[in-house]
């Protein structure tokens, strides 16, 4: 697993220990001679991990949008930028240039990333598997819905086999190294 792809939050507002385990993450993979694959922007926990990365040696891999560009929101720290037209193409193109996908805490974006990961392993597209990074129990409501469509009878394939999840950077080395 050399190229590791995240999905996680952009916004500047969340709190400060996320920041921290995002650069934990990205000093990892800097120190491992990783490459890192991610949506690009200069802000948040993108941000955070990106510079980790580059600070440390690694390689960055930027999906950057179209929208990205026009509003100056585009890191300076990526080594290999790939630009696409909107969010649509960056999601794909994230999931393709990925070995595996982190997700850690994020929003709408982080979501949508997601679940086009685990649907589409769902139905043989791949078989890329998430690992839900829950920091500070981040993903524990969304665990919980998991477990409601199962009960519902909705779920047609276990969600075991679509994602993992780990509360610790130790945690999530681990998963990666297997």
């Amino acid at each position: 697993m050399n190229n590791i792809g995240i999905f996680c939050a952009s916004s500047d507002n969340m709190d400060y220990p996320f920041y921290i385990e995002a650069g934990r993450l990205g000093e990892w993979i800097g120190k491992e001679g990783k490459t890192l694959v991610y949506g690009g922007a200069n802000c948040g926990l993108m941000e955070a991990t990106a510079k980790a990365v580059h600070e440390n040696g690694g390689h960055v891999v930027g999906v950057v949008p179209q929208i990205l560009i026009d509003r100056n929101r585009v890191s300076n720290y990526i080594d290999t930028k790939i630009q696409c037209q909107d969010l649509n193409d960056r999601k794909q193109l994230l999931i393709e240039h990925s070995d595996i996908i982190i997700a850690m805490p994020g929003s709408l974006g982080t979501l949508d990333e997601v679940f086009t990961v685990m649907a589409s392993n769902t139905i043989g597209i791949h078989n890329k598997r998430v690992v839900f990074w829950n920091i500070d129990g981040f993903w524990n409501e969304l665990f919980d819905l998991f477990e409601s469509l199962k009960s519902k009878g909705v779920v047609n394939k276990p969600f075991e086999d679509l994602c993992d999840s780990v509360n610790t950077l130790e945690e999530l080395i681990e998963v990666i190294e297997k």
